[in-house]
C-alpha cells in the first residue's frame, strides 16, 4: 500500500528528510514509522560519511549567559542557505540550551549529551542526511566571572563571551568591551597571557626584518622588543586603543567606568576567515 501524503508529511516533520526520501522509506517499510526513521537515519549516516572531506565554513554561532557563566557554541554547515533554515537554527539553539544548562567539560561531552531521547552527535548526523550537507559541532566555550556578557554579532557568524572581576557591571560597559573583542580579535587579556610561542615568533620575525633592513647588530634586540611592544598594543585587550575613543586604552576605559574593573577571561569565535 502506497504511503499517504499525510504520513509522508508527518515523517518529514519528524526527520527533516525530503518528501521523496520519506515516501520511499514508508513504502519500503509498509508504513512502519520507526522502521522508516531508521532507514532515513542510515541514509543520513551514509551522506555524512560521503561528505566528510567537505569544508563546513558556514553555520550558526550562539552565545548567552546564565548566572555567572557565559557559554558559546557553533554549529557548522557547508552553505549559508542551510545555515538560515529554521531546522538548522532550531537545532543550534537546542544544542546551546543543553550546553548552558549541563555545562559540558568539552566538546566531546556535549556531543554525548541528549536533546530529549536523542544523542546530540546522532542528531547532527541525522540533520546532515536531511540537508545533504556536512554538519559539524566542534565548538563549545565558556567563561565564569563576577559579571559575564555574551555578544552575538549580526547574522550569528561571530560571537564572544566575556567575564569581569566585579559584580553588577553596567550592561553598556560590558557590551562595549565585548564589541571591542569582536572587532579587534585580541589574543589575550594582557601581555603576560600571550602564549610563549607567539612571543618567540614575533621576536623572530622582527629580528629578521631588522637584519634585512641592514640595521646595526647591536640594535637588533632593541628593535625586536619595540616590535613586540607594538604587538601587545594591537593584540592584548587591555593595551588596545578603545575603538570609540582611541586616545585611551581599554584598561583606561574600564577603570574609568568602574575603578579597578577589568576582564578576567574572554572567548571569541568567528566562522569567517579573519
Amino acid at each position: 500500500m502506497a504511503a499517504s501524503i499525510a504520513d509522508i508529511k508527518k515523517l518529514r516533520e519528524l526527520t527533516g528528510a525530503g518528501l521523496s526520501a520519506c515516501k520511499d522509506a514508508l513504502n519500503e517499510t509498509n508504513g512502519d514509522f520507526e522502521a522508516a526513521k531508521e532507514i532515513i537515519r542510515k541514509k543520513g549516516q551514509a551522506i555524512a560519511a560521503k561528505r566528510s572531506d567537505r569544508t563546513a565554513a558556514e553555520g550558526y554561532v550562539l552565545a548567552g549567559t546564565k548566572g555567572n557563566r557565559a557559554t558559546l557554541i557553533a554549529l557548522q554547515c557547508e552553505t549559508d542557505f542551510v545555515a538560515k533554515t529554521d531546522r538548522f537554527v532550531n537545532l543550534a539553539k537546542a544544542i546551546y540550551e543543553v550546553a548552558e544548562n549541563e555545562k559540558p567539560a568539552d566538546i566531546e561531552a556535549l556531543r554525548n549529551m541528549k536533546i530529549g531521547n536523542d544523542v546530540i552527535s546522532q542528531l547532527v548526523t541525522d540533520n546532515s542526511g536531511a540537508t545533504g550537507e556536512k554538519l559539524e559541532l566542534n565548538i563549545v566555550m565558556s567563561v565564569e566571572g563576577e559579571s559575564v556578557f555574551a555578544y552575538n554579532h549580526f547574522g550569528n557568524k561571530l560571537g564572544c563571551i566575556v567575564a569581569f572581576n566585579q559584580p553588577n557591571v553596567d550592561a553598556e560597559v560590558m557590551k562595549q568591551v565585548a564589541m571591542q573583542i569582536a572587532a579587534m580579535n585580541p589574543v589575550a587579556v594582557k601581555k603576560e597571557e600571550v602564549p610563549a610561542d607567539i612571543i618567540a615568533e614575533e621576536l623572530k620575525i622582527a629580528r629578521e626584518k631588522a637584519i634585512e633592513a641592514g640595521k646595526p647588530e647591536n640594535m637588533i634586540d632593541r628593535i625586536a622588543e619595540g616590535a613586540l611592544n607594538k604587538y601587545y598594543k594591537e593584540y592584548c585587550l587591555l593595551d588596545q586603543a578603545y575603538n570609540v575613543d582611541p586616545k585611551i586604552s581599554m584598561a583606561q576605559y574600564m577603570d574609568k567606568a568602574s575603578k579597578g574593573l577589568t576582564v578576567t577571561a574572554f572567548k571569541r569565535f568567528n566562522l569567517n576567515a579573519e
